[in-house]
């Protein structure tokens, strides 16, 4: 099994391009994730990963994700090699990302420094679109 689930801020704004041969969209960024421990006396660390999304769900992230945001990113570990014009090989881990959301609480994408957003929201590629927007308060009635 493959699976990866990250939850980790961007460390810059969704790179957009298309393959030469089929025209497919392709985004490409990095999060930072913070390490969960710290040892005592010492800054909190982080692990940065490279990203890559394709089609729908790179179209969602060029369109929404920003420097800085936190988001969720579901997917797979992928590793990829090539050999440069020098023929020396090269390789790459990246995340193939399948699932992108919002992590952000509404409050804290809006500048505040609420560092916990709300679990994964759901904003997954196409239903950003038209969705209707809706609060709860303390006063309504919910089945759970």
């Amino acid at each position: 099994m493959n699976k990866v689930i990250l939850m980790g801020r961007l460390t810059r704004d969704p790179e957009v391009r298309y393959t030469q041969n089929t025209n497919t969209l392709v985004a490409s960024f990095s999060i930072a994730v913070n390490r969960r421990f710290t040892r005592q006396g010492e800054e909190r660390q982080a692990d940065f990963f490279n990203i890559v999304a394709w089609n729908k769900t790179g179209e969602f992230c060029s369109k929404y994700f920003k420097k800085g945001q936190q988001v969720g990113i579901i997917g797979r570990l992928q590793t990829r090699t090539w050999d440069d014009q020098n023929g020396t090989k090269h390789y790459i881990t990246e995340v193939v990302a399948e699932e992108a959301y919002f992590a952000d609480s509404k409050k804290g994408s809006e500048g505040s420094d609420d560092s916990f957003g709300s679990a994964f929201g759901s904003t997954a590629p196409g239903e950003m679109d038209g969705a209707p927007e809706f609060e709860v308060s303390a006063s309504d009635d919910l089945p759970f």
